[in-house]
């Protein structure tokens, strides 16, 4: 074994520069690399960041950067396999929720993450994933955190259709409408609508012209083959493979301290976020008065007090509500 390089159960691991492990992945349509980061050093304290998308990246999580290192937390960035700093490849029958959380569980054990020390973030897209691994394997998990993800894609569709659709601007929500109808949903002007009319409202709560950096550079390199595969191409609501999804009634069964973190202003209902902190045996709701689905940028300060504050508490061993 050699001093920059090391393997394991899942397959080989390459350790770079900057903190970069490429792991190897074994799927069943063979063996992939995917990109990991680890930040910081804490023996206790180490959680693995699942990004949203499908098959964004996880440059938008580059807003920790600004509070983890300082609170003494270890934290790990990591592209899901088809994002931009992993492999991407050309094999639709990858883009499976259950392969998904089987590579969760080859990368949890490449980096040697344990019961005594390892945290799962997961935010929108990677809530849903997250909650999936805790179902299958949360005797891995120290804590969990859910970020601005519904535990029902058909909930959130009608929150959707029922709450967020009708105080849009109606003339330019049917011109979304048509535009999805016909298809085109790939063109400037879907994006302009959406931008104008919903993302700035709910997705990030600053003029376009203002969304930091790491965001745009996320949302610019997301894998639109893999997204619209699994979450459609519409971005008011789930139509992909996605669209049937529901866990609430088996929240139960995870006793793992879980975070559940919501926003007034999110995409995905905050009282529904609330109602899965209640049904979760040892779950806690942080609510982000001022924020949107990327509450993380647009109500910061909340968003991080109350993650590092979940954190320490897990850590002194005092995970109640809170």
């Amino acid at each position: 074994m050699t001093a920059d390089r090391y393997f394991d159960a899942s397959g080989r691991s390459d350790v770079l520069a900057g903190g970069v492990t490429m792991i190897t992945i074994a799927t069943p349509g063979g063996r992939f690399r995917v990109w990991t980061k680890r930040v910081g050093n804490h023996p206790t304290c180490k959680l693995l960041l699942l990004h949203g998308g499908p098959a964004a990246t996880h440059e938008y999580f580059e807003a920790c950067d600004s509070y983890l290192p300082k609170a003494g937390i270890e934290y790990y960035y990591y592209d899901q396999l088809g994002s931009a700093y992993s492999d991407q490849p050309d094999d639709p029958s990858l883009w499976q929720l259950d392969r998904f959380v089987d590579e969760v569980e080859q990368v949890r054990v490449a980096l040697q993450l344990e019961r005594e020390n390892f945290y799962l973030l997961g935010h929108s897209w990677g809530g849903i994933l997250a909650i999936e691994y805790a179902l299958r394997y949360q005797q891995h998990l120290k804590g969990l955190i859910i970020s601005n993800m519904m535990s029902s894609i058909p909930a959130y569709n009608d929150y959707a259709r029922t709450v967020l659709m009708p105080v849009m601007n109606q003339d330019a929500l049917r011109e979304i409408q048509a535009l999805e109808r016909t298809g085109d949903t790939e063109g400037p002007r879907y994006m302009e609508l959406l931008m104008q009319h919903h993302y700035i409202h709910h997705v990030l709560r600053m003029p376009a012209a203002d969304w930091p950096e790491p965001v745009s550079r996320s949302f610019d390199r997301t894998n639109r083959s893999v997204y619209v595969r699994m979450q459609g191409p519409s971005e008011l609501g789930a139509s992909g493979t996605l669209e049937h999804w529901e866990r609430t009634s088996e929240l139960g069964r995870i006793t793992t301290p879980t975070l559940v973190i919501g926003a007034r202003h999110d995409t995905m209902d905050p009282a529904h976020l609330e109602m899965m902190a209640g049904r979760l045996p040892r779950g806690r709701y942080l609510h982000c008065p001022e924020g949107s689905h990327l509450a993380m940028y647009d109500d910061q300060a909340t968003y991080f007090q109350g993650l590092v504050g979940f954190l320490r508490d897990v850590e002194e061993q005092r995970p109640g509500p809170g």
